[in-house]
């Protein structure tokens, strides 16, 4: 059993949602990543997913883009950001990291490299946005191969027929896009979510993670009813941006926004 599924298994036994927070990793500095991963632990994560920045982020609004831009500006690479996990691993030897970025990184690396070097660093799974599992027959082995998930996301739009496909490439969780729309776009239907997630449920054997629109402890709880965890990315991306100067003041505004979500998704329990 995979690190990721151990702690859904271990959550849906206690009646519990996982709260799942993205970073950027390299934003807004690569000497702060390591650090700022530790707090969003201390502060309720269950699953962290860092992402690889990426110079042409298509499926991530202006909040996510510009923190590629940060971090790239100081040089983040692919082998910086296995690194970082690897140095998260010291200290939390618990936690599940899934690394979510774009093909061209990974492929400028060298998929067996890249594998190598994740796994080596304890990733967990990895999410490519721009690679469907029809194309994935070259990389998704190699990372079954080293024990790694591969994650793959679904959208409002996607038909029976393909998350039936999609599921069958899957593993650990599906990431369901709960909008049409690039990260921190418009607000979302929690109604017409929950119908959308019954109904990936019905289909996929895998517990199901919704992302983009989750903005605080209240659309964190309403998601939460409807779906095993909630993905809470630009929110905090636009935290870091706001504090990008001032390191305590930034762990300590991260610490302030996740942690009420993670209280309001254990109410749900209660």
């Amino acid at each position: 059993m995979s690190r990721i599924a151990g702690v859904l298994d271990t959550l849906r036994e206690q009646g519990r949602k996982a709260l799942i927070p993205y970073i950027t990793a390299g934003d807004p500095h690569p000497d702060q990543t390591v650090e700022l991963m530790h707090t969003l632990v201390a502060a309720g994560a269950d699953i962290i997913e860092l992402g690889v920045p990426f110079s042409d982020p298509m499926a991530d609004g202006p909040v996510i883009a510009l923190a590629c831009e940060r971090a790239l500006k100081h040089g983040t690479s692919l082998r910086q950001v296995t690194a970082m996990v690897k140095t998260f691993r010291e200290k939390d030897p618990h936690t599940p990291v899934v690394l979510m970025g774009y093909l061209n990184p990974m492929e400028a690396m060298g998929y067996e490299a890249f594998a190598d070097a994740a796994a080596d660093a304890g990733v967990d799974g990895i999410l490519t946005v721009d690679l469907p599992p029809e194309e994935a027959d070259e990389v998704a082995p190699l990372f079954t191969q080293r024990r790694m998930d591969s994650i793959f996301l679904l959208s409002p739009t996607t038909t029976d027929e393909r998350i039936r496909a999609i599921s069958e490439h899957s593993s650990g969780y599906v990431y369901y896009v709960s909008i049409k729309g690039v990260t921190g776009a418009a607000s979302i239907d929690v109604e017409e979510v929950g119908r959308k997630v019954a109904n990936v449920q019905r289909i996929a054997a895998l517990p199901v993670g919704v992302g983009f629109g989750i903005r605080d402890a209240e659309t964190a709880a309403a998601v939460g009813k409807v779906s095993d965890g909630v993905i809470v990315g630009s929110v905090l991306v636009d935290t870091i941006a706001r504090h990008q100067s001032d390191p305590a003041g930034l762990k300590k505004a991260l610490t302030d926004l996740l942690h009420p979500m993670r209280e309001a998704l254990d109410g749900l329990a209660s």
